[in-house]
């Protein structure tokens, strides 16, 4: 086996992104990337009826969302059918496989047998041992020779030591009477050409290890080092759903979780690391490892997704934190920043990360970036703007015609006419934030004002003076 590990990320394109996949796809991603080796996928296109390139696409579009990079091109499964057919060949001329000519009405009048007798519904074949020279000219399938004693071990890095008796194990199909190979043997045939190390997928393939391994036997091949992850339940502990809210990659950015938060949450979600909730790429990278993946399912949760994730928009370098937010307004159906939208957003940013849990919260802070002249006042916000307060506002713009436009020149303004008035500034904030942002709530006057400008800021102001 090589020393370099590979791993690799083998969805079936028959629907969007599940977030139980992505999840798989990251811990891929983490272990191969925090080790130097390589991260693969492969599109598991056999399935023809419900294999769609929509599907395909959204995969890809998810996976690039939430940041996971592969090595190379994605791989067709459905494009090395051939491959799989000349290994099935291969087990036969190696005495590892066997020609099945037994017809479905046989296979079923053989179970109903067995179950009346009460013994064992597995198949067994009577062509196992055949002479070749018995085989008639009919279809049929190639199924590997399973051994009939003893057990078949799995040793796999999250479950443990897995145990399953061969006399539990049928002589799987892995030809079809077509020519078409199996899911069982395409897996086990693309996981070995491609170099795969580790296989590390959902708990519900472990019965399908103990099956696969009798090809890689079969084969004379490497088996790859299993660990196979408990699934992702809903918050009321049962398989998750769609009654549970978003099942969907897609649903996430859409709703507008910062990647970086989604990278950290779903990491978090059946792996830890001591008590550490909170981490960058670079700490995952360099902590992810297969053993402190938990044995029971995780649960959902949708309120520490949100804390982490407003952890990692405060946390965030306002260069890259912007495109991400033009790239929710876009998937998110919204309108597009415009050019002197983006420019006051960039130099916003410092006033609207804090205590944002999502971008639309974020945007909702910003709606003194995204509103323009003349400001839609909400009726909250209106409330503030009586007769007293419009004539002190109007005070306000002619001491600030003057001032130079710093924090501490404004804050000191504001103040002074407050004063002159004898009342507070939290009773001359209330006007200001209506005028300039047409809200209640809103970031600080003074950060408003510093961003807006002194033109833009004063225009605002006058529009609702007396």
């Amino acid at each position: 086996m090589s020393d370099q590990i590979v791993t690799r990320f083998a969805p079936s394109p028959t629907g969007y992104l599940h977030i139980g996949g992505a999840r798989t796809a990251l811990f891929n991603w983490l272990y191969a990337r925090g080790r130097g080796g390589k991260f693969l996928l492969r599109i598991e296109d056999t399935d023809r009826a419900r294999s769609t390139p929509e599907a395909t696409a959204a995969i890809l579009k998810g996976l690039e969302w939430l940041g996971l990079d592969y090595d190379g091109e994605p791989m067709s499964q459905f494009a090395r059918a051939d491959r799989h057919a000349e290994v099935a060949h291969e087990m036969l001329a190696r005495g590892a496989a066997y020609k099945c000519f037994s017809t479905q009405d046989e296979i079923e009048a053989f179970r109903e047998a067995a179950r009346a007798e009460g013994r064992s519904t597995l198949f067994q074949s009577p062509w196992r041992d055949a002479d070749p020279s018995t085989h008639p000219d009919t279809p049929y399938v190639v199924r590997v020779k399973a051994p009939r004693e003893g057990a078949t071990v799995i040793r796999d890095e999250v479950q443990g030591e897995v145990t399953i008796r061969n006399d539990q194990l049928d002589d799987m199909v892995c030809l079809r009477s077509d020519g078409t190979p199996t899911y069982m043997l395409a897996v086990v045939v693309d996981d070995h050409d491609m170099g795969v190390t580790h296989v590390i997928r959902g708990d519900d393939h472990l019965t399908n290890a103990a099956r696969q391994v009798q090809v890689y036997n079969a084969m004379g091949w490497d088996v790859p080092v299993f660990a196979h992850i408990p699934l992702i339940h809903g918050p009321d502990g049962k398989k998750l759903s769609k009654r549970h809210g978003a099942v969907g990659l897609e649903e996430y950015q859409v709703m507008g979780y910062p990647a970086a938060g989604m990278r950290n949450y779903l990491c978090r979600l059946g792996w830890s690391h001591g008590d550490d909730e909170f981490f960058t790429d670079a700490q995952a990278l360099e902590w992810f490892d297969l053993k402190g993946i938990g044995r029971s399912p995780a649960r959902l949760d949708f309120k520490k997704l949100a804390n982490i994730c407003g952890q990692h928009i405060a946390a965030a370098e306002d260069a890259a934190l912007l495109p991400e937010i033009e790239a929710f307004l876009e998937a998110s159906g919204r309108p597009a920043l415009t050019q002197n939208q983006r420019a006051l957003m960039e130099a916003g940013l410092f006033c609207l990360k804090d205590r944002a849990k999502t971008f639309p919260e974020l945007l909702e802070k910003a709606e003194f970036i995204l509103a323009s002249r003349p400001i839609d006042i909400e009726e909250k916000a209106a409330k503030a703007l009586d007769p007293v307060s419009r004539g002190i506002l109007n005070e306000l713009t002619a001491k600030l015609q003057s001032a130079s436009w710093t924090r501490d020149e404004l804050e000191a303004v504001a103040t002074s006419v407050a004063e002159a008035h004898e009342i507070g500034f939290g009773k001359l904030a209330g006007p200001l934030r209506a005028a300039l942002a047409g809200r209640a709530a809103t970031p600080s006057v003074f950060d408003m004002m510093l961003v807006l400008g002194r033109e833009e800021s004063l225009a605002r102001i006058q529009d609702q003076a007396a």
